[in-house]
């Protein structure tokens, strides 16, 4: 590639419910790794009937090689614990591919769906959904990269020794630990918010690895992409490892000027520095992915700026950012 600034392209790809939902989605995951896109997402919700994302993704798993797979997973009325043991599954079933999208679940009629309490505010949610991702950092570093000894000889499977309490207590729940799954093949799986909308900005730039905004120009996009990375430094982190994604829904029959609109629009976008890549929301799934991947990538890869083929295996070698050291590790390296 010619760039010195990779380009990141990723795709929702959820295809509803029915019995052939998830044949559906296989064949758009399948269309998305063709294409080497960076990641696909799948999402969901308490407010309809539909599929369980992760769920679904792990069943794509073992049907794909290398594209990133990212469930939406809704962190209000959820057990904190569970969701990070399901996502770390997730990793290692696709040997490091893994991600979550996370969400909230605001509405009352949700609430009462699941019974375990009222909605809180909205913001109120989002700082939950923070410390939910904060917690399942510290349970996928409770076990060490090499805590498993599988030493059949004296029936040890685990040295004790490398696994960690987290000890964590948030305003809303508190857990122990460590994790029931071993560290992830990625250290953690790739952490995505929805930042679209102002509630989710401060939460995105604390925990997130990849932000999704959306903007109606360049100017307004490279300003939310600013606003951001002040954050990330804010909470001292290294800007340098967010991605930040324009999502836009698009209809490539209506779209003036169709694929090819599509690709100058990217291309002069991620040039200007206004984001670091694109997520599609197909209006229309299986033709608007084919057309994309096959027009519009097309026209980028031709001008240098998408990668042809992986040059990675884990969704994070995808976005060109580093396998973090398990946080107990470097404390105890330290002590």
């Amino acid at each position: 590639m010619t760039s010195h600034r990779p380009l990141h392209l990723a795709a929702e790809v959820a295809s509803g419910a029915g019995p052939d939902a998830a044949r559906r989605t296989l064949a758009l995951a399948r269309t998305a790794e063709a294409a080497a896109l960076d990641f696909l997402t799948h999402d969901d919700t308490f407010a309809g009937p539909g599929l369980d994302a992760l769920a679904v993704l792990a069943r794509i798993a073992p049907e794909t090689r290398s594209v990133g797979l990212v469930p939406t997973v809704t962190t209000t009325h959820t057990e904190p614990f569970h969701v990070q043991a399901a996502v770390a599954t997730l990793d290692w079933v696709s040997r490091g591919r893994a991600g979550w999208r996370i969400a909230v679940s605001p509405s009352g009629a949700e609430a009462r769906l699941v019974g375990r309490r009222p909605a809180p505010p909205t913001a109120e949610l989002w700082q939950e959904a923070g410390e939910v991702a904060e917690v399942s950092r510290k349970l996928w570093d409770s076990w060490e990269d090499d805590a498993e000894i599988r030493d059949v000889a004296t029936g040890r499977f685990v040295d004790r020794r490398k696994l960690h309490h987290v000890d964590f207590q948030g305003a809303t729940f508190s857990v122990k630990g460590p994790s029931i799954v071993p560290r992830p093949p990625q250290g953690n799986p790739v952490t995505v918010v929805d930042a679209t909308r102002p509630a989710a900005r401060d939460t995105a730039a604390h925990h997130a690895d990849v932000a999704l905004i959306s903007a109606a120009s360049a100017e307004e996009a490279a300003a939310l992409r600013a606003e951001l990375h002040r954050g990330a430094r804010a909470h001292g982190r290294d800007p340098g490892q967010l991605r930040v994604l324009l999502s836009s829904t698009v209809d490539l029959d209506a779209y003036e000027g169709g694929a090819g609109a599509l690709a100058e629009l990217i291309a002069g976008w991620h040039g200007g520095g206004a984001v670091d890549g694109f997520h599609l929301v197909p209006a229309a799934g299986e033709r608007d992915l084919e057309r994309f991947t096959s027009e519009t990538v097309a026209r980028l890869r031709e001008r240098g700026l998408f990668r042809t083929d992986y040059e990675g295996t884990t969704l994070r070698d995808h976005l060109g950012l580093a396998r973090p050291v398990s946080q107990y590790a470097k404390a105890v390296a330290s002590a």
